[in-house]
């Protein structure tokens, strides 16, 4: 598998999209005079020489692009290797896998052995943006021994295509339909522009408000999901842990490493966001007990720093995605996090 979910302090499900694109083709009409002699309509004529649309890449282009990555990435997650897998990959889903490798030492020899699988993506569709209207574009695929739906965002990085997002969906919940246009290309949305209560750059620290504040802020402007509930649940449960008695337990909403927001345009008026999101969690001893104790890090926490200590700073990188409606909240399709690093 591209991704291994063991990490993950939530579940890795989502919901997807099928998307295809057609090509414009201009047609030039004839017509005949009172003599029965044929010749091209004005008005048509003129259409023909007009410039057929074009998409950020072509179809072809993007399934190009979409093989090289996975033919990248096998390699790179079979050897380890982050300097090649950073040669198609950027921003957070990039320090997810990057921190996989480092974490691997900690897993049971099974796991080791499925992360650095074979897959392919099957099943694929592309949803491409006009030329001119992004940089961007997206791709639906299934991956080898998978059920799931891959939903896979590819933008110009340094002058390459580079993976950006990566987020898997429960085909049995498909995402709403996408808006495309007259030529069949998807239409991209304003990140900064509201949609209901909250733009697409807006979601990510709405979301981090759950796991901060429980809500109390503008986590309260999305809508209730089991997702929502798992984020909630982490702030009320955070003094309820096996060592509340001997430390506090708190999470802090943090700048991703990467803020790029993508979003589509949705056929019921809506937009499908794409959005990074992060937090740091700290644990902390209580001030009576900082002179006589330790707190000792996980195997994971260890990878980063294997010294005992007053406080552990553990950092999560995430991603998710969500559907905005201009009559109601925000709802939360997915999200998926890594631990990517410990201090």
């Amino acid at each position: 598998m591209p991704r291994h979910p063991m990490n993950s302090p939530h579940p890795r499900r989502l919901a997807f999209l099928a998307i295809c694109v057609t090509t414009a083709i201009t047609l030039t009409a004839c017509t005949a005079d009172a003599n029965g002699t044929k010749h091209s309509d004005d008005s048509h004529a003129k259409a023909s020489t007009s410039p057929v649309p074009k998409g950020v890449v072509t179809t072809q282009e993007a399934s190009k692009i979409l093989t090289t990555y996975e033919n990248t990435n096998n390699r790179a997650n079979k050897a380890r290797d982050a300097g090649l897998l950073a040669t198609v990959e950027s921003g957070v889903v990039n320090a997810q896998p990057r921190a996989d490798y480092l974490q691997a030492k900690t897993w049971t020899k099974k796991e080791q052995a499925e992360y650095g699988s074979p897959f392919r993506y099957e099943r694929r569709e592309f949803a491409i943006p006009r030329k001119g209207t992004a940089t961007w574009f997206a791709a639906q695929a299934t991956a080898t021994g998978s059920k799931d739906r891959a939903l896979l965002i590819f933008d110009k990085v340094d002058g390459t295509y580079k993976l950006v997002m990566a987020l898997y969906t429960d085909e049995k919940a498909p995402l709403p339909a996408l808006a495309f246009d007259k030529s069949g290309f998807a239409e991209p949305a304003d990140p900064a522009k509201p949609v209901g209560s909250l733009a697409p750059n807006q979601i990510g620290a709405a979301f981090e408000d759950l796991v901060e504040t429980g809500g109390k802020k503008d986590g309260a402007k999305l809508a209730s999901t089991p997702l929502t509930k798992a984020a909630v649940k982490l702030y009320t449960n955070r003094d309820k842990q096996d060592n509340s008695k001997y430390a506090t337990n708190r999470y802090f909403a943090k700048p991703p490493k990467d803020p790029s927001v993508y979003a589509l345009q949705l056929a019921n008026g809506g937009v499908l966001a794409a959005f990074p999101t992060a937090h740091t969690g700290e644990t902390m001893l209580r001030p009576a007990f900082m002179a006589s104790y330790k707190i000792n890090p996980s195997k994971r926490e260890a990878v980063y720093n294997p010294s005992s200590r007053v406080v552990i700073v553990d950092e999560y990188q995430g991603q998710a995605l969500a559907e905005l409606s201009p009559t109601g909240k925000a709802h939360l399709i997915s999200r998926e996090y890594r631990m990517v690093d410990s201090r």
